[in-house]
């Protein structure tokens, strides 16, 4: 992320009429699910989409903007973040259910939108083990046992970095395994779904299946941000008898000598390898330093290349 120096006096960030709450050099290592990262030079949490607009028109052009989500993907470097970040809450959580779809505003939460829409006889239970909120399942094409949000995907509406609102298509978005395309600065609000139908205590049975499976299989209680690498097989588990595991991250980390690899409070976790955790005390830099340290030793060992799945911004 590039921006402004840091060192430098920052630009007064005036929006007329004000409604969301606006933080100058706010930490973000509390909003990161790694607990690490130095300050953003501003922190917005807009009240609703109109507040949100108002305050993209506002920004400064040399002010870069940052939309954060839940922080259970991402990795905020020591020296902070040159931006302003934007991080949605209440107002961007709401879950509609109509004539078969399901929106939900980019707060929402991945769990409670499988929940709901369970309940309502509607399949998006695969959303249901995946860490993080709507914005970011449709920003980084979330998916899990053989299912990816692009399957379910009808548009979404989003605030351009000049404060317009527009519609996503998935033409737009050029959906791809863990990827999409996106103007830089625009912010995801809300994203409509059409999933297939199912009997509810069914979706519902299945959704803890996979909570078991997750539990038994995943460092669930320690401090991660999910899984580290996408899969070099360019797919996720299936979840299914006959997944194969042979280009799997967790695999190739593995078969390097790697699982429970450590630097300083940084371990790729012993339980599930391509979980980078921190043990307790790690900085940005020794949890990016050991997985950087475990794609170098993967592609030595198998001539690999691991790609991060974990997004990771700001300044050293």
């Amino acid at each position: 992320m590039t921006g402004v120096d840091k060192g430098a006096p920052q630009p007064k960030i005036s929006v007329p009429d004000m409604r969301g709450k606006l933080t100058p050099q706010r930490p973000l290592n509390d909003l990161t699910w790694l607990r690490v990262g130095g300050a953003a030079d501003y922190l917005y949490q807009p009240a609703d989409a109109d507040d949100l607009a108002a305050f993209m028109t506002a920004v400064p052009s040399d002010i870069a903007v940052f939309p954060m989500g839940v922080g259970s993907n991402l990795i905020v470097r020591d020296g902070g973040l040159r931006a302003a970040v934007i991080r949605l809450g209440r107002g961007f959580n709401a879950i509609e259910i109509s004539d078969g779809q399901v929106t939900a505003g980019a707060a929402a939460l991945d769990a409670h939108v499988a929940r709901k829409a369970a309940d309502a006889g509607l399949d998006l239970t695969f959303l249901r083990t995946i860490p993080g909120s709507i914005g970011g399942a449709v920003r980084m094409n979330a998916g899990c046992y053989g299912s990816y949000t692009a399957d379910h995907f009808v548009s979404a509406q989003a605030i351009t970095r000049a404060g317009d609102r527009i519609t996503l298509t998935a033409q737009d978005l050029k959906f791809e395994y863990r990827q999409t395309v996106l103007d830089e600065g625009c912010v995801i609000i809300s994203a409509t779904f059409a999933p297939p139908t199912g009997d509810p205590d069914t979706l519902h049975s299945r959704m803890a299946d996979q909570l078991r499976k997750r539990d038994e299989t995943q460092p669930t209680k320690d401090r991660s941000a999910g899984s580290t690498f996408r899969n070099p097989a360019g797919f996720s588990s299936t979840g299914q008898a006959d997944d194969s595991h042979a280009l799997k991250a967790w695999k190739v980390i593995d078969d390097a000598g790697l699982r429970g690899a450590t630097l300083g409070g940084a371990q790729m976790s012993p339980k599930h390898p391509n979980f980078l955790i921190n043990t307790g005390g790690a900085t940005a830099a020794e949890l990016e330093a050991l997985g950087e340290d475990v794609r170098k030793k993967v592609y030595d060992s198998s001539g690999i290349t691991l790609e991060w799945e974990i997004m990771r911004i700001g300044e050293p």
